[in-house]
């Protein structure tokens, strides 16, 4: 039986559906000789060809581009053949058919990918990166996937893991040769590489929840009571007519979504029907949604009429919240009755500026830089773990002088840290991360 691992995969690398050109990628210890089987032998390495394409029975199928990149110069470490055909269905089916005729099997999700890994080619957190760089919602984001790909964020990781080591180098000398009488607590040199490596911590943490926000985004939901000007909000936040506004309360039934942009964040903004009790059992299922979709959101902006003397408050999740006073441009003196509440119109845009400012704010982004990376919950849930290994043994370092707790915490913090660039991982966790990638990637 073959090893999947070494088998020789094939996959069409470019989207279903028809197009100018269609990719057809073949990788593996095979991937010569199937290429020379289709093209009637290989082109020069790296050297674009252009060939006729062949069937099992040696019957034309489309002339195109054929390239070979041996191994272990290659995307994956391994052989690679890569055929530029005609983009239609019929022609690419073809060549996969001949592919997999001559000796390859169906690449897997991500299996391209995972090998690349594999062989060295990419670290975990890069290999991430490839998939994130092809899904990002903004060219903020996209710009901030391709740095990680390029690998800074993993640098910063190894330097982090570098700096720890150092550490823990020092300490478990001392703890090996207590004939030196090193006191942990009086040496400055282990004060100044504390103080050296939380800051390091600091800053990629940081970092890291501002690679989140540009990766995940934010759930925004809009609520209030009815006629408050929720959907007028949404339509200026989305820059078009997105929903029915009218002066009637209760215009707004269903749920409504939209996916929008502000200064490179993404946002999914969800405007809800108006909160109130109501005997119409479908505005009542409005309500209803509009609380379910609160308790999921990450943020709530609270739209409250100005203009309304009599309007009653409205019961709030537990969670980020944001007072909008709107209908401003009624009023010829506005104030906000919550000292905390933004002012703004939703009909003329006034205090607009001040919302997105307050959307960065509770996105943790204030301004995002050209040094941002790209990350994934689970690299943010890694450095939360690791740097509370940290703290831990600075504490027990601190109060009993526990030299020796110090350095297995920071043991355990570097195995955190290995989990991001792959450095530790496991199968199910690396069947996990490339089953999130599409076939021919």
């Amino acid at each position: 039986m073959s090893d999947p691992a070494t088998d020789t995969i094939a996959a069409l690398a470019t989207p279903a559906g028809r197009g100018g050109i269609g990719v057809l990628r073949i990788s593996g210890p095979d991937a010569a000789a199937i290429g020379g089987e289709l093209v009637n032998g290989l082109p020069a390495p790296r050297e674009a060809s252009l060939r006729w394409f062949k069937d099992a029975d040696n019957e034309p199928i489309d002339r195109g581009i054929a390239l070979y990149f041996p191994a272990p110069n290659s995307f994956t470490g391994e052989s690679i053949i890569e055929l530029q055909a005609h983009g239609g269905p019929v022609v690419l089916d073809a060549l996969l058919e001949a592919a997999l005729y001559h000796g390859a099997r169906l690449a897997e999700p991500g299996e391209f990918t995972r090998r690349a890994y594999l062989n060295d080619k990419l670290d975990l957190a890069q290999a991430e990166a490839v998939v994130d760089l092809i899904n990002s919602a903004t060219r903020t984001a996209a710009r901030a996937a391709a740095r990680s790909l390029h690998g800074d964020f993993s640098r910063d990781v190894h330097a982090l893991v570098d700096a720890l080591t150092n550490l823990r180098v020092y300490i478990e000398a001392a703890i090996d040769f207590p004939e030196e009488e090193i006191d942990f607590l009086a040496d400055p040199d282990v004060d100044r590489r504390l103080q050296d490596v939380t800051g390091r911590f600091d800053a990629l943490l940081a970092g890291a929840r501002v690679g989140q926000r540009l990766r995940d985004g934010m759930t925004i939901v809009i609520a209030g009571k009815p006629n408050a000007g929720k959907s007028s909000l949404l339509n200026r936040l989305a820059g078009h007519e997105a929903a029915i506004v009218t002066d009637r309360p209760g215009t707004t039934r269903d749920v409504l979504r939209e996916d929008i942009e502000i200064d490179g964040v993404p946002l999914r903004v969800v405007d809800t029907a108006g909160l109130r009790d109501s005997d119409d059992p479908i505005e009542a299922e409005g309500v209803r949604r509009a609380r379910a979709q609160m308790e999921r959101a990450d943020l709530v902006l609270h739209v409250v009429d100005v203009t309304d003397t009599t309007a009653d408050s409205v019961e709030l999740p537990s969670l980020p919240v944001i007072h909008v006073h709107n209908k401003i441009d009624l009023l010829e003196s506005p104030a906000a009755t919550d000292e905390d509440a933004l002012l703004l119109s939703a009909r003329t845009g006034e205090g607009f500026e001040q919302l997105k400012a307050a959307l960065r704010r509770a996105a943790g982004i204030e301004q995002v830089s050209e040094g941002n990376v790209i990350a994934r919950t689970r690299h943010l849930d890694a450095l939360k773990r690791a740097f509370s290994h940290l703290q831990i043994g600075t504490r027990e370092l601190k109060e009993h002088a526990a030299g020796e707790i110090m350095a297995e915490e920071l043991r355990l913090a570097q195995h955190c840290l290995g989990e991001i660039t792959g450095r530790v991982s496991s199968d199910d966790l690396l069947g996990h991360i490339f089953s999130s990638f599409c076939i021919g990637k």
